[in-house]
């Protein structure tokens, strides 16, 4: 019988698998605090967001204060602190995607995905998330889903662009 390790602070359980993979990375860093971010990504990934208890667990591998932890999952965007659809739909609304016709590739998302910013699907298959820039400020307006990044969005390819992620 195999048996597996379980770090169990409160109601959250962090798995052997996530244990082993937050260790293995932790190494690559002479601070440890430098291993937050990759560890609440180890965790997000394994289970599509960060819970609650997840900081302190983390921080109980890492050797440093929970509130440490915490700190940088809720400055980074990229870390989910609530459930989110199995695509996470990032629009860009910097200055530059706005010019470029962001309200409207907006407005086109949210009458085919029938949410508004910040809401996720009844089906849970998309979260639709403004962000502030995604780098791709020569393509504007520009959109991320999960990690592929698409300049030139124009209301009329939103249903395609969303097709593909069905």
């Amino acid at each position: 019988m195999i048996m597996s390790t379980l770090i169990q602070t409160d109601r959250f359980v962090l798995s052997e698998t996530e244990r082993s993979a937050i260790e293995h990375e932790m190494h690559h860093y002479e601070d440890p605090r430098a291993a937050s971010i990759e560890a609440l990504k180890i965790v997000q990934k394994e289970r599509g967001w960060v819970p609650d208890g997840a900081a302190d667990a983390i921080g109980a591998i890492l050797g440093i204060p929970a509130s440490d932890v915490e700190g940088v999952a809720t400055f980074y965007s990229q870390i989910f602190r609530q459930p989110v659809g199995r695509h996470v739909i990032r629009v860009c609304d910097s200055m530059t995607c706005y010019v470029g016709g962001h309200e409207s590739v907006v407005a086109e998302m949210q009458k085919q995905l029938g949410i508004g910013l910040g809401q996720t699907t009844t089906d849970s298959r998309f979260t639709l998330l403004p962000v502030c820039c995604l780098g791709n400020c020569d393509k504007a307006p520009a959109v991320m889903i999960d990690d592929d990044t698409f300049g030139d969005v124009q209301p009329d390819g939103v249903a395609k662009l969303l097709e593909a992620y069905q």
